[in-house]
């Protein structure tokens, strides 16, 4: 059962981090997190519609792919920023729920549409990017990170001229400004304030932005110190024997490849300690939601944009296909009232899913407006969990500019991959269920000819029905070998 016959509908959180590795929630890290898990239906194989923060979100808020919203990169390079916006009219989150219920948005504004703010007026914008510069300064205190967290890095703009920009490396230190001056000690206390403002004669809407576990490694005490020591994931510093080199164009492979498997052994520490620093803030908000009544009558969403390769592969960042970079925690608390029982669901899901199951739950009218995603009410309602084949799509442009390009389908437990740079195109196919930490590439593998013959297939008819600027060639697979069967003997 639903609340869809109730008089008043039921509230909605929605938490998202930034870079979560999905295999770093559990009891040891996230203990709040972990809790809530318990009352949650979980999704173990949730994906992002692109591994970037700029397009992942674009795609969370209005459930269509990247290239059916066109917000395909981060808008940073002004020669391609018309590729990082979503296109005016799309229909998203935050104008269909606003007029019902009290809608919040605080942290991180990364869903860049011309006239957001414009077009929802019942929206109360709090946003990371046009108040906390203004709260150091007003308190004297210095920003997160700085100079010394970014090296050099070649990028390409308008894929064709390569430019030498400034990212974020995996440096560490410790913020000395403390937890309430910290990106995230900020967004949470102007969540909680906004739980406190609400309008009370209307249910809450507050879609909570989070920065960590994003760079700049630069974190307050006591998380900075929290961890001396973890346990690599075996991929970790390991360069797989087939696994795509146009990476090393990239810039997870060009930062990654700079860092040894004892290198990693320093930062991973403080990565997981921002981990429970986002844990602690995700606490917080549940306990102010518990404090206020609120929360056994409300929808609480968790998930994150995109992953973190965080060494994997000898890659950094995310901006690739690999599981560490495109899978995303992902669940929902229902109500005590919806009837709906926590559990585990294996079945494969994207992020543009999740608007098309909140209106589907909360009957919210979304007129014409086609999703790319479905419902996922109904697998959620059922005791058991059917398996459903359904494939879901993956696309990467480049980061601040269109460059480095990727495209990826997932169907059942494998995954293809399709890594284009320039003129030159590398394929990998990986049992992710088998193989989870993806290091057989099976591209080259006879047996799997007609597989990835049949995935190709699909992906061309997914990049041609959403007027994909790129397209696969009809013998790609053929090109792929002929090119590539040397360097993997």
């Amino acid at each position: 059962m639903t609340d869809k016959g109730n008089q008043r509908k039921p509230n909605v959180v929605i938490i998202m981090a930034d870079q979560l590795r999905f295999d770093v929630v559990g009891e040891t890290y996230t203990p709040n997190i972990h809790r809530l898990q318990q009352e949650s239906v979980v999704f173990d194989r949730a994906y992002c519609a692109s591994p970037l923060c700029v397009p992942a979100r674009g795609s969370f808020f209005s459930g269509t792919y990247p290239n059916v919203n066109g917000s395909l990169i981060n808008p940073w390079e002004p020669l391609d920023a018309e590729f990082g916006k979503v296109r005016p009219g799309t229909a998203n989150l935050y104008e269909l729920m606003e007029k019902e219920w009290d809608s919040w948005h605080t942290g991180k504004q990364h869903f860049h549409m011309d006239g957001i703010r414009e077009n929802t007026p019942h929206t109360h914008w709090h946003t990371l990017e046009g108040n906390y510069d203004a709260f150091l300064k007003e308190h004297g205190k210095r920003h997160p990170g700085g100079p010394a967290f970014k090296g050099a890095v070649p990028e390409m703009a308008f894929g064709q001229v390569t430019r030498r920009k400034r990212y974020s490396v995996p440096k560490t230190g410790c913020f000395e400004e403390g937890f309430d001056y910290f990106y995230d000690g900020y967004i949470t206390r102007t969540t909680i304030d906004a739980i406190r403002a609400r309008d009370r004669s209307k249910p809450l809407l507050v879609n909570a932005m989070f920065v960590a576990p994003h760079p700049p490694l630069d974190i307050p005490e006591p998380w900075y110190s929290m961890y001396r020591d973890a346990e690599l994931p075996a991929n970790v510093g390991v360069w797989a024997k087939s696994q795509s080199p146009l990476q090393m164009y990239n810039l997870p492979g060009v930062i990654g490849g700079r860092y040894s498997r004892e290198d990693w052994q320093r930062i991973w520490p403080v990565y997981l300690g921002l981990v429970t620093l986002l844990d602690h803030c995700v606490g917080q908000i549940v306990a102010e939601l518990k404090n206020e009544g609120l929360y056994d009558d409300t929808l609480l969403l968790f998930t994150s944009d995109h992953g973190e390769m965080l060494g994997s592969h000898c890659l950094y960042q995310k901006m690739c296909m690999y599981e560490e970079s495109v899978r995303t925690p992902l669940m929902f608390k229902f109500p005590a009232s919806s009837g709906i029982v926590p559990k585990r669901i294996e079945e494969p899901v994207s992020a543009v899913d999740v608007l098309p199951t909140l209106c589907d739950y909360l009957d919210v009218a979304t007129g014409d407006h086609a999703f790319s995603g479905v419902s996922l009410m109904n697998v959620m309602e059922q005791e058991a969990s059917p398996q459903r084949q359904r494939d879901l799509f993956i696309q990467y442009d480049g980061n601040g500019a269109r460059s480095n390009f990727q495209r990826c389908i997932v169907r059942g437990e494998y995954k293809l991959i399709a890594d284009l740079f320039k003129d030159e195109l590398f394929l990998e196919l990986y049992d992710v269920v088998g193989d989870p930490q993806e290091q057989i590439n099976l591209a080259f593998d006879e047996a799997q000819r007609e597989r990835v013959e049949a995935m190709l297939s699909a992906l061309r008819r997914h990049m041609a029905g959403t007027h994909d600027m790129l397209s696969l060639p009809p013998d790609a697979y053929e090109q792929f070998k002929r090119m590539y069967e040397v360097f993997h003997q």
